[in-house]
């Protein structure tokens, strides 16, 4: 028999880009009832206060956190002792830590609150409720609050060791915007061949949509690229001429293995 979902308030400590956005995927998937959820911020928030609309309570009195069944960490990683230490006091027993905040261990959030910890690296497109988010604990049950929290929203990417976190990441985190650089770049190289800036920049646009398409069907990549590549056409003579440079790859495992350093140096 599966046991009842746990009740209580979720809040949300921080509420920046990366919370924002969840908090919009949230509303627009249901996956947290709006009078379910506590924001805590130190400023005002658009979304903040589209959610306060609908029934959510903004920086409340702290004695209301008691009640909270899971709180998530989405403040900046050099903020969250700060922003953490005055809260643990005020939450009750049961309350389990969610962060999803790049380079802070388990082990540290955990050593400070007490509490099992789940680490989630969602992408932003959670907002639109087509996000992808890795997701670890060592604990089952924060895990699967995590798991909760986020499947509504995201293609939740369970990994096998915390240690896999900054790749993680480094993949899905950052790569949107590693895939926006070259679709920019992309649109330059049109440019150049003579297209107007917005035939280039529309144009650029319209593949990265039709790109996006292509992979909501699952296929695997390879084959979307087989697809689309066929023996002796364009689409050919330019994967052949990046994978002679060598470019594509050596950007790509640089940028990666860049934001991978990056995550574990906070």
């Amino acid at each position: 028999m599966t046991p009842p979902a746990p009740s209580g308030p979720v809040v949300l400590l921080g509420c920046g880009r990366l919370g924002s956005a969840i908090v919009e995927g949230w509303l627009k998937t249901g996956a947290v009832d709006p009078s379910d959820l506590i924001i805590l911020t130190p400023s005002a928030k658009p979304v903040a206060e589209q959610a306060r609309a609908r029934g959510t309570r903004i920086n409340p009195p702290q004695d209301e956190l008691e009640a909270a069944r899971v709180l998530v960490l989405a403040v900046k990683p050099a903020m969250w002792r700060t922003a953490l230490a005055p809260l643990i006091a005020r939450l009750g027993p049961r309350t389990q830590l969610v962060s999803v905040m790049a380079g802070v261990s388990a082990a540290d959030m955990s050593e400070v609150s007490a509490r099992p910890v789940a680490r989630v690296m969602p992408t932003t497109a959670v907002a639109q409720a087509r996000g992808v988010a890795a997701v670890w604990s060592a604990d089952p049950g924060a895990l699967e609050t995590a798991r909760d929290l986020f499947s509504p929203m995201a293609d939740v990417v369970d990994l096998e060791t915390e240690g896999q976190i900054d790749a993680a990441t480094a993949v899905a985190g950052s790569a949107p915007a590693f895939i926006y650089a070259f679709v920019q770049a992309l649109a330059d190289a049109g440019r150049a061949e003579g297209l107007s800036m917005e035939a280039a920049r529309r144009l650029a646009r319209g593949a990265l949509r039709s790109a996006g398409a292509g992979v909501e069907t699952d296929e695997a990549l390879e084959a979307l690229v087989a697809r689309i590549a066929s023996p002796g056409g364009t689409t050919r003579a330019g994967l052949d001429a990046m994978s002679a440079s060598g470019d594509l790859e050596r950007a790509a495992t640089a940028a990666v293995t860049a934001a991978v350093q990056r995550a574990r140096a906070f």
